[in-house]
């Protein structure tokens, strides 16, 4: 019998994942280090050592994204650290809270004038790195970008599911991930056929919000109930991996079956 390559696996990897503290950056790290790679995580705050991993597999990087410079750094860091890089992931979002003026408010209350910020970190940088990252990727016999956008990319929000909750459905976001969507379709011509790249589009990621809101997200969720960035792991380790190797252009939806009524 012929022996059957092992198309999952990862084991050399290096991988370059923007957006590195956050719940799903997080998440995707620890989720590389543990099929073997090595890791290189950048964001705005710093990051411990994940617990149990070798610490010659990974390094963290505090950078601003919205610093035009970064990019380059980044990658060159990477590069310096690891002689390699094979993985491009990007998780960073322009996230702002609740006491942030203009951001989770009504439609007629948001503010505009965040905008130029939310696209900075969301879109531009996710360009600009991979735009540095391109020639180590090609250089790499397994070259692969993997964007983070989100369904509201592409899907319209529900009015009546956020009504009385205190939770707003953010135009800015909406636009920086619809962004996102089309910038991996095209980059994944652009690039090709030396580097693939695609996106995923997680659904709603539960986060202790409003009862009332994740009732009925989960209401109209069929797999019942909202995902977990654990859920969200598998999908990005699929997308770098060879079990993808001739997908490219694709956004991936996991979502619970969310957008598909």
């Amino acid at each position: 019998m012929v022996p059957v390559p092992n198309f999952s696996s990862l084991e050399g990897r290096v991988v370059l994942i923007t957006g590195g503290t956050g719940h799903i950056g997080s998440a995707l790290a620890d989720g590389f280090l543990a099929v073997g790679c090595s890791v290189a995580t950048a964001d705005l705050t710093d990051r411990e050592h994940p617990s149990g991993s070798d610490t010659a597999r990974f390094m963290h990087t505090t950078v601003d994204l919205t610093d035009t410079g970064s990019s380059a750094a980044l990658v060159n860091g990477t590069v310096e650290r690891f002689g390699q890089l094979d993985v491009v992931v990007t998780a960073a979002s322009w996230m702002g809270t609740d006491a942030t003026p203009g951001w989770n408010a009504p439609f007629a209350e948001q503010d505009e004038g965040l905008w130029p910020e939310v696209l900075q970190v969301g879109a531009t940088s996710v360009f600009s790195l991979v735009k540095h990252a391109a020639p180590h990727l090609a250089n790499s016999s397994d070259g692969s970008v993997v964007l983070l956008s989100s369904i509201y990319g592409f899907c319209a929000p529900q009015p009546a599911m956020y009504q009385g909750t205190g939770i707003n459905n953010i135009a800015g976001y909406a636009a920086s991930k619809g962004a996102v969507g089309q910038l991996a379709r095209w980059l994944s011509t652009t690039l090709a056929p030396d580097v693939r790249v695609n996106s995923v589009s997680p659904g709603g990621v539960f986060r202790d919000q409003d009862q009332t809101f994740v009732e009925r997200y989960v209401e109209r969720t069929p797999l019942g109930r909202m995902a977990t960035e654990d859920d969200l792991v598998g999908p990005v380790l699929f997308l770098a991996s060879d079990l993808s190797r001739y997908i490219t252009g694709h956004d991936l939806i996991v979502d619970g079956g969310f957008s598909v009524w």
